[in-house]
């Protein structure tokens, strides 16, 4: 894959990314009432790297090229979204599925089932559709969603164990997952002042953007 391939692939992923992006800021600034206040902290966003599609694309043994990359990577653009509590995660993705001009490709919920290592996020793909001169098309992008903590502990996770060359790596693993354990039992000490927006169905109405 050329540089000029890989910036005319990209394109329209960022323009996707830059569609969910809007309707995301909305649903944040619209989801709950006032009162409640919203339920992002931050929005984050990325388009992958040329060196990270070609990775990718050798570790599920294809060649690197354009027409691979769209067929084999779903997370070419990537959001992620960093809630306040677990509950805003599940009533924010559910407000995003609800909208009629969105596919659903993919979804992981590794809140309700973490992964092995402690990992835990909520996981969707979604197709969006992005209009052109000569029609429209659906682009996937990857959205994560994760509360404070689970980012904390993931971006550390990678940081120690991905970013540095160790021979006690498994010792740290386990020593890293006790760790996403206690911060299950803090977040959850901290969701009880949530309890508000349990009543968020109530006060919002069915036509959420």
């Amino acid at each position: 894959m050329t540089n000029e391939e890989y910036y005319t692939l990209i394109q329209p992923y960022a323009d996707a990314s830059e569609v969910l992006l809007a309707r995301l800021n909305v649903l944040k600034h619209n989801l709950y009432s006032e009162s409640l206040g919203q339920p992002v902290h931050n929005i984050q966003h990325r388009i992958k790297e040329k060196e990270s599609m070609e990775e990718k694309l050798a570790g599920k043994g294809k060649e690197p090229t354009v027409m691979n990359a769209k067929d084999y990577l779903q997370d070419i653009a990537g959001v992620r979204v960093i809630c306040y509590f677990v509950e805003d995660i599940y009533n924010l993705a559910d407000a995003l599925k609800r909208q009629a001009d969105l596919i659903v490709i993919r979804e992981c919920d590794y809140i309700s089932n973490p992964k092995a290592n402690g990992y835990r996020s909520y996981h969707i793909i979604v197709g969006i559709p992005v209009y052109c001169l000569d029609g429209m098309e659906y682009f996937p992008v990857e959205v994560q969603f994760r509360t404070m903590s689970m980012d904390f502990w993931a971006s550390m996770e990678h940081r120690i164990l991905y970013k540095m060359e160790r021979d006690d790596r498994e010792k740290l693993a386990a020593e890293l997952k006790e760790y996403a354990e206690n911060l299950v039992r803090i977040e959850s000490r901290f969701e009880q002042y949530s309890d508000g927006h349990s009543v968020w169905k109530e006060t919002v109405t069915n036509d959420i953007p």
